[in-house]
């Protein structure tokens, strides 16, 4: 069940990203961002309300908000990669980063993986990598600095959301979602800090208030089937499927942007599949 529950969560992530790509195309990504935050933590409360049968502590509050801090970081840069790069390219390239953290830590943390365990987060790596191999590189000087920045820029990304994965499983089991919304406070506090010092104005245009929206519920989504699988399995093997996202991301632009998907990317999509059943039969 926390393996179904994992891959649901980078289902629904990989479409939160892609969403969110679009927005950040018609939008500021710092204000597509905290629109985006105020979606999600509406959404997190919304989950307390129907789900919660506790109050909430210093644990939520500590670990829920460094987590929700650290994501809110990946995902203003993630934004910008995405608003200068090709979708397909940048997504794939920040989950390969916001994979390695939580198998490492992990591990280090006491996880003991089987031999099929270990095959599996071998491919699934291997399957990040794969589907990253868009192939849209600039021949252009100035193509090929842009391509540079905006996979540097997907790199700290991906090292934000495995620091998000690492500390949202550090929270207590019987908080329930309450580390959610700790999470989207902390970070919406980031946000509007750095808006205010800034004085950038939070005027969303209505063609990305949609997408900027539905992303920022979605993430939710995905943060909330993260925490149910990461509290009942291992960190290593949850984190490392939640960081599949990209299968969906780039699905989504094959078929929304007619993005083209190369055969070495079929092949990544296929070992991803290989790597749940490895999973699976641990």
């Amino acid at each position: 069940m926390n393996l179904v529950l994992a891959l649901a969560s980078a289902l629904v992530l990989g479409s939160a990203d892609f969403v969110g790509g679009l927005a950040a195309k018609r939008a500021a990504a710092a204000v597509v961002v905290i629109w985006s935050n105020a979606a999600g933590l509406a959404t997190a409360l919304l989950l307390v309300t129907v789900l919660s049968r506790s109050g909430t502590g210093w644990g939520d509050m500590l670990w829920g908000g460094l987590a929700g801090l650290c994501g809110s970081v990946g995902a203003i840069l993630l934004y910008r990669a995405l608003a200068g790069g090709v979708m397909s390219l940048v997504a794939p390239t920040t989950a390969a980063a916001a994979a390695a953290l939580p198998v490492v830590a992990g591990v280090l943390t006491g996880d003991r993986l089987t031999t099929l365990a270990v095959l599996g987060v071998v491919t699934a790596l291997g399957a990040v990598l794969l589907v990253s191999l868009g192939d849209a590189t600039p021949d252009a000087d100035g193509g090929r600095r842009e391509t540079l920045r905006s996979l540097g820029l997907a790199l700290l990304a991906g090292a934000g959301f495995g620091a998000f994965f690492v500390l949202l499983s550090r929270t207590p089991g019987h908080s329930g979602p309450w580390p959610l919304v700790w999470a989207r406070c902390a970070s919406l506090t980031l946000l509007l800090g750095i808006a205010a010092a800034r004085r950038t104005s939070l005027r969303l245009p209505a063609a990305a208030a949609r997408p900027a929206l539905l992303s920022g519920l979605l993430d939710m989504a995905s943060s909330a089937l993260f925490l149910v699988a990461v509290r009942g399995g291992s960190l290593a093997v949850v984190g490392l499927l939640s960081s599949l996202y990209p299968v969906s991301t780039v699905v989504l632009a094959r078929f929304v942007l007619k993005e083209r998907i190369r055969p070495v990317q079929h092949c990544g999509v296929a070992l991803a599949v290989g790597s749940v059943l490895l999973f699976a039969y641990r």
